[in-house]
């Protein structure tokens, strides 16, 4: 088992290694996409700067909120701003942002291959772009999604309509309190249903995706595999990077790949059947094109 301090940054030719993925697209026998947090922020979805700026102008005013990421883990003193500030956040990150075009350019690549998808990002995007629900596991929530803050059941809910109305019906960055969304079964609050502690519900429709994902894995697991690592950081490695680190070192028919501006690298354990390329992952995709 490789160890985790061992890595290695080589993004060696940049044509090359392009040129070295796109020839493990096309004879890959099956390919496994690792998404994280850079994906979306290469198709424009920030969550600071002038985004953040032109839609929380009022939050930063007041408490000094700097970003979205921070915003939601701040401590409102009432559930009328709690909401106020995730109704607007959900409206934007969700319902109203559109789909990437990284996203689109991507399916281009996997649709006609045996594909899947374990993402930690929670805004969507897969599915706005066309990719079949059926080879998708979100494994850390959605924002189209509440559930029970204590949480006193395993369900979640859908969330749009209450959305649109709490962000129309704002004001002075409070909803009207009878708008204050609660569990249908014991009345407690509503929450986000986002992996943030314990307290996250994984719900039917969590476990079956989890299962396919499982299954897809253990079906590939000795064929020719791409495990195709996109937007990743260290924030919980745990969850892809690794696991597709492992997966590669286990698998001698498997190939893994890095694309992350900043942060592409692999461990010296499997340097030889990786490919990491420092670069804009937008920018790659439509050059693949």
């Amino acid at each position: 088992m490789f160890l985790k301090r061992q890595i290695s940054t080589f993004t060696g030719n940049y044509w090359e290694q392009t040129e070295k993925l796109k020839q493990e697209i096309e004879t890959a026998d099956a390919i496994v996409i690792g998404a994280g947090a850079g994906l979306s922020a290469s198709a424009g979805m920030s969550y600071s700067g002038e985004r953040f700026e032109k839609n929380f102008a009022d939050f930063y005013e007041k408490y000094g909120i700097q970003d979205m990421y921070s915003g939601g883990f701040y401590p409102y003193d009432t559930l009328e701003e709690y909401w106020a500030w995730w109704s607007r956040h959900i409206l934007i990150n969700r319902y109203e942002a559109g789909v990437g075009k990284p996203y689109c350019d991507l399916l281009k690549f996997v649709k006609d291959k045996d594909y899947f998808v374990l993402t930690t990002n929670v805004d969507h995007q897969f599915q706005l772009a066309g990719f079949d629900k059926k080879r998708l596991f979100y494994t850390q929530g959605d924002y189209g999604l509440w559930q029970c803050s204590k949480p006193c059941h395993q369900k979640t809910y859908d969330n749009e309509q209450a959305v649109r109305r709490m962000a129309a019906e704002q004001r002075d960055m409070k909803i009207p309190t009878e708008l204050i969304p609660r569990c249908p079964v014991c009345g407690a609050p509503m929450t986000m249903n986002l992996r943030v502690d314990t307290s996250f519900v994984e719900d039917d429709g969590w476990h079956a995706a989890s299962e396919r994902y499982s299954d897809f894995i253990h079906k590939h697991e000795t064929a020719h595999v791409l495990f195709l690592e996109l937007g990743v950081g260290l924030n919980t490695p745990g969850i892809i990077k690794y696991p597709f680190w492992q997966l590669t070192y286990q698998n001698l028919k498997a190939t893994y790949v890095c694309i992350n501006f900043g942060e592409a690298s692999a461990p010296r354990e499997i340097a030889n059947r990786s490919i990491c390329i420092d670069a804009d992952i937008g920018e790659m995709l439509n050059k693949l094109k």
